[in-house]
């Protein structure tokens, strides 16, 4: 599906990945529905983009029932063509440091949120007999990794959800596709807790993930995973093995680089 001339719903707009998708679908043509929680930010980025009609629709997705109120307003502003799901929480930690909220709020956002959208949002684009729905979940959703319990069920969910869906609109012309990437530099959740990267395992750009993001729209891709090769292979490999994957993530570099990126995240939230 091209995108010239169609309108897309962006969560999780403000952040890195977010601006960097938002750039990439404003300059393929398309009109860019913005939401993240804060107007101003939001605001800011939609006069930034090239193109017309770009819009915000601030949106707080930890809240119930926020996701079944942005696709209204989203669908009562005009037609939604693709929705391209990228709101995210880390959640990573030890899971009995969690509060019972913030295990509620890490499933609305991550998980809750994209399905409620998208169960919104599709039935129109089957009528219309086409339409795509992007979710972007993370390598996390393929292998697991310690401190990430809660993150890693959300992304496993997230993919499960994405393909059961796809099976069930693969004939009425609606896409589903998901992005899962690794290690990305400069934004996303790994660079805000400013953790460093394992060694060998590489990262990639917010522009990976964009470009990622189109293609997957033109071609109907099931999934595009956005890592340097060893990554890969290795998220593949936890797939398949996931005993022989749980003693090697268990080895001391494995929780010492969990644990940098768990201390990250709980600083940020102090803040």
């Amino acid at each position: 599906m091209e995108l010239s001339g169609r309108r897309a719903l962006l969560t999780g707009a403000t952040g890195g990945l977010g601006r960097a998708i938002a750039k990439a679908l404003a300059d393929q043509g398309a009109t860019v529905l913005l939401s993240a929680r804060k107007a101003e930010a939001l605001d800011q980025l939609a006069a930034s983009l090239p193109g017309e009609g770009h819009a915000a629709f601030p949106a707080d997705l930890a809240e119930p029932g926020a996701a079944a109120t942005l696709a209204a307003e989203a669908a009562a502003a005009g037609e939604v063509d693709v929705l391209l799901a990228n709101a995210g929480l880390p959640g990573a930690g030890w899971l009995p440091d969690f509060e019972e909220e913030d295990v509620l709020r890490t499933l609305r956002v991550n998980l809750e949120a994209p399905m409620i959208l998208a169960r919104a949002l599709f039935p129109a684009m089957v009528e219309r007999g086409s339409g795509a729905l992007v979710f972007v979940s993370s390598l996390s959703g393929k292998a697991a990794s310690p401190r990430t319990s809660l993150y890693n069920a959300t992304k496993f969910g997230l993919r499960g959800f994405a393909f059961g869906l796809r099976t069930d609109l693969a004939p009425r012309g609606v896409g589903v596709s998901v992005i899962s990437p690794g290690f990305i530099r400069d934004a996303g959740m790994f660079a805000d807790s400013g953790a460093k990267t394992p060694p060998g395992l590489g990262t990639s750009t917010p522009e990976d993930v964009s470009a990622a993001v189109l293609k997957a729209i033109r071609a109907n891709r099931a999934e595009i995973a956005v890592a340097p090769p060893v990554a890969r292979a290795l998220s593949h490999f936890g797939m398949i093995s996931p005993a022989i994957a749980a003693r090697v993530q268990s080895a001391p570099i494995g929780q010492k680089a969990a644990e940098a990126v768990a201390a990250g995240h709980a600083e940020n939230d102090k803040r």
